[in-house]
């Protein structure tokens, strides 16, 4: 039997040959129905497992695991249990509120495995007992001799045993920007992934030629299939405010149990009856319990959510809205994201001339600009269109494959990305791709092959000519001649050749070199004997994938904004530091890179220091990428990684952020990931990191607001129990306040716009705990002054009415009002206000929804004090209009109240 998937891993160290036998496999014939059969037992499909996700009605009882809804489910147990049916089924209720927000707030199922699933699903032509035949990719087994040709999906790992000019486009496993030629070599052993051009791998393209491989790796074993089985074996990382409320409402539930309990005991030992004690004790519980806050906190990540969708980004998981906010470090690959994903052409030589190209991409639009001592002027003034420049323009232009289409203002590349920038370099100087076809159609090809480095047309022009382009050192030692500036042919300047490559390459250029050759008028056909000899150089064009402008200036935001860049990128490295000191990525003024090769040779320890100094990780391995996130998280960095293919989704996975491209990007990443960006743009990420900042913003504003009154009546029901004296509040008046009085108050907050000067902060320190001490101490301010006036009106008004169930209803309207004039004092609004009456000018913003928010909680308390359904279900009783009058006086002391409250918290 053979020694499969042991040496699979290795298998580009291997011969042809020796992959052939160490299979026991066959070239010509390929495998017998019987080894297949047999192979099957062994190995079962080429396919991955589908992990089952959680069935919803699991989904949705998980909902109610959380220590603060265990007290109210308790809570209504023991009050159904004594007979109080009514506020049993309020406290559920509420309960099941919280319960459907959470359901309706967690993400939708993982589904990244199913998609891996489909990545090796495709028609594969394998080679059987002597015949070729078409068959499924999950009946593919090791040994197997597969076909592959331009347009066909890799359906397994394959180790290539022939190939006529392969180009296979591995983009979404290795991050390589460009498609890669093929060979048949053996490599060495540590030979990085992205290099081992002998190997071709599952869920990847042929973009162009043929090739033959044997299946050396099927299904979970395929590279695809490890990056399943890292991804399976990942949970999902909890982001800041998820931890922060665990531990938050951990510390809560302790202190409102430990509370209850020497309430109820307290209340036993000096003679109360254990039913008025556990009222006490069960009020306390609910009072000291924010149950409007999982809803407050989830309506305010919906509308960031909302904001972010405007900003071209989709918000899978709504935690991650707020774990934008705190971000300290972005990795991001610099495909797509920080760069426009298309070749251009940036530079050209050509008749001992140096042309700079502007414009971006594969329009046509921009310029082939020639410098001059004193400025720069287009080739199209002063007859600057030189010989030489054009005919390199119309080799690069004639000896291609590839072509292009627009849709509108959108140009893409059918084909080669290479090929496509080199017909928009010459669309800039008027010369296009259908009127040099016309004029000089092709007769004969050589197709660019990886041994001989270079690609060569025949066309029939005035003369029977011949275009090549390839690698300089491919072309240069087969030229004797060149063209000047006015096309006279004359001796090759070699030197000053190379000294223009040298300076294309020093700018992380690809550049490309073109000849030509004139031959016989009769010649209809080529071949490699035709070009050895006797070209006349033509040019240099150098390109590059260039850095998005608007991605720049969002680079340079989030710096300043305290957050790290890092670049990981499978490209190689010299491109990877060009593309970063273009945009700023550095900490100092050399770009700091790593290869895949050096990480791999690093323990915990050196990697840790490396990302931690590092700028730029190139030619990095999928595991490697995982390898980097967890090392900065393990410094206590929030981690932010983009990414778009298959290798990226473990490291997006396990990311406190994950953000994939929703355009250009794989399904397998968009399912690993939380957020999406519409536009493959940097600069989104930017703008969804000042939305996060505003959220938590918000967040903190709605926290502000909601805890004074649970400290206050917490306080209230304490001090009252324990002084064996009429609770100024229910329980149920109190889910009244906690739940609706607090959701029509607090949700404007969600809506308020960003402060100034809210990106030019530090990210937050991710180990600030929820409720930070300033925070604290403006809770503690507020809530005394609640329990005092709750406690003050209550025994007022039962002492002048000799009813307590008015004074009840009073105390908890005086509250009400005094919430109003707090609730103005931390908006926007509010401070707008203040500023208008001292004098200053400023744009009152979001009035409309705070108003409507006031109003509504008016018109509401109205209700529940007015109404006699109301008065029955929650045991308040309709007020006069002096009452009423009586109510709103607190609002006057509120106010010194929270001029002091935000006084200590700015401290």
């Amino acid at each position: 039997m053979i020694s499969v998937q042991l040496q699979s891993r290795s298998c580009h160290e291997l011969s042809g040959r020796e992959a052939i036998k160490e299979f026991n496999s066959n070239l010509k014939n390929g495998l017998t129905a019987e080894e297949v059969a047999s192979r099957y037992e062994t190995y079962g499909w080429n396919e991955l497992p589908i992990k089952p996700g959680k069935p919803a009605w699991l989904r949705f009882l998980l909902q109610f695991h959380q220590p603060l809804l265990y007290i109210l489910l308790i809570a209504g147990a023991v009050k159904a249990f004594l007979g109080s049916w009514t506020n049993a089924a309020v406290i559920w209720g509420v309960t099941v509120i919280n319960a459907v927000i959470g359901y309706v707030q967690e993400a939708k199922a993982e589904g990244a495995i199913a998609s891996l699933a489909k990545a090796v699903t495709t028609e594969s032509t394998v080679l059987r007992e002597g015949q070729t035949l078409q068959i499924p990719s999950r009946d593919l087994v090791p040994g197997d001799i597969v076909l592959l040709t331009s347009g066909d999906k890799v359906p397994a790992d394959l180790r290539l045993l022939n190939t006529r000019s392969l180009q296979v486009d591995e983009s979404a496993l290795t991050g390589e920007s460009v498609p890669v030629d093929k060979s048949i070599q053996p490599l060495p052993k540590d030979t990085p992934l992205a290099e081992r051009i002998n190997m071709t791998y599952a869920g990847s393209f042929v973009t162009f030629g043929q090739g033959t491989g044997i299946v050396i790796a099927t299904a979970g074993t395929t590279e695809v299939g490890q990056i399943s089985k890292s991804m399976e074996q990942r949970v999902n990382l909890s982001t800041p405010l998820t931890r922060k409320f665990a531990k938050f409402s951990r510390i809560l539930l302790y202190a409102i149990l430990t509370l209850a309990t020497l309430t109820f005991a307290i209340g036993l030992g000096q003679g109360e009856s254990w039913i008025y004690m556990f009222e006490a004790a069960v009020a306390l519980a609910v009072s000291a319990i924010p149950e409007g806050l999982p809803a407050v906190v989830t309506i305010t990540l919906a509308i960031g959510v909302n904001r972010m969708a405007r900003r071209h980004t989709i918000i899978r998981k709504l935690p991650a809205v707020e774990a934008l906010g705190s971000t300290t470090v972005i990795c991001s690959d610099k495909t797509g994201t920080l760069t426009e994903n298309q070749m251009t052409v940036q530079a050209i030589y050509a008749g001992g001339q140096n042309y700079q190209v502007s414009g971006s991409g594969y329009s046509p639009k921009g310029e082939i600009i020639h410098p001059t001592n004193n400025h720069s002027e287009s080739v199209f003034e002063d007859g600057l269109l030189s010989q030489a420049l054009k005919e390199s323009l119309i080799a690069g232009v004639l000896c291609n494959d590839s072509q292009l289409k627009h849709a509108g203002e959108h140009w893409s590349v059918v084909g080669d990305p290479t090929e496509g920038a080199l017909i928009a370099a010459a669309a800039k100087a008027d010369l296009t791709q259908s009127a040099l076809a016309a004029s000089k159609p092709r007769l004969d090809s050589i197709p660019f092959e990886s041994e001989y480095q270079y690609m060569a047309t025949l066309h029939d022009a005035d003369f029977r000519t011949i275009y090549i382009k390839g690698s300089v050192e491919a072309l240069l030692k087969r030229c004797s001649q060149m063209i000047d500036r006015e096309g006279q042919i004359v001796p090759l300047e070699q030197a000053q050749i190379e000294q223009a490559v040298e300076a294309m390459t020093a700018e992380a250029l690809r550049v490309l070199a073109f000849a030509k050759k004139i031959v016989a008028p009769h010649q209809h056909s080529i071949d490699h004997d035709n070009i050895e000899t006797g070209l006349v150089f033509l040019g240099l064009q150098g390109m590059i994938d260039p850095p998005r402008p608007e991605a720049i200036a969002a680079v340079h935001a989030c710096q300043t904004a305290g957050i790290q860049i890092k670049m990981i990128t499978g490209d190689h490295i010299s491109t990877a530091r060009a593309i970063a000191q273009r945009m700023g990525i550095q900490k100092t003024k050399q770009v700091l890179g790593f290869e895949g090769q050096q990480l791999a040779k690093m323990d915990d320890r050196q990697l840790a220091q490396a990302i931690e100094d590092g700028d730029v990780f190139a030619r990095v391995a999928p595991a490697q990428k995982l390898r980097l996130v967890e090392a900065l998280q393990s410094k206590g960095e929030i981690v932010a990684m983009t990414g778009d293919g298959v290798n990226d989704a473990p490291a997006l996975k396990q990311a406190d952020i994950g953000i994939a491209m929703g355009k250009g990007g794989t399904e397998v990443a968009r399912e690993a990931a939380d957020m999406l960006l519409t536009d493959d743009n940097f600069a989104s990420i930017e703008a969804a990191v000042e939305e996060g900042r505003t959220v938590y913003q918000n967040l903190r504003k709605a926290i502000a607001f909601l805890l004074p009154v649970n400290g206050g009546e917490s306080m209230t029901i304490l001090i009252s129990a324990l002084l064996a004296r009429d609770l100024p509040i229910l329980s149920l008046q109190v889910l009244w306040l906690n739940m609706i009085n607090s959701l029509t108050m607090t949700v404007p907050l969600a809506f308020e716009p960003k402060s100034n000067g809210l990106m030019q902060q530090s990210p937050r320190n991710p180990k600030e705990p929820l409720i930070t001490k300033k925070l604290l101490r403006r809770i503690l301010t507020v809530s005394l002054f609640n329990w005092i006036l709750i406690f003050g009106i209550f025994e007022w008004a039962k002492f002048t009415t000799g009813d307590v169930a008015v004074a009840r209803t009073m105390a908890i309207q005086s509250l009400v009002a005094a919430r109003i004039v707090y609730l103005l004092s931390i908006s926007q609004l509010g401070i707008s206000l203040f500023n208008y009456i001292r004098g200053r000018s400023t744009l009152i913003t979001n009035a409309p929804i705070l108003i409507v928010g006031i109003v509504a909680a008016v018109a509401l308390q109205i209700v529940f004090s007015q109404w006699n359904v109301m008065n029955i279900l929650f045991e308040t009783a309709p007020l006069t209009w002096n009452q009423w009058l009586i109510c709103l006086v607190p609002m006057l002391p509120m106010i010194p109240t929270a001029i002091f409250a935000n006084y200590i918290d700015q401290s």
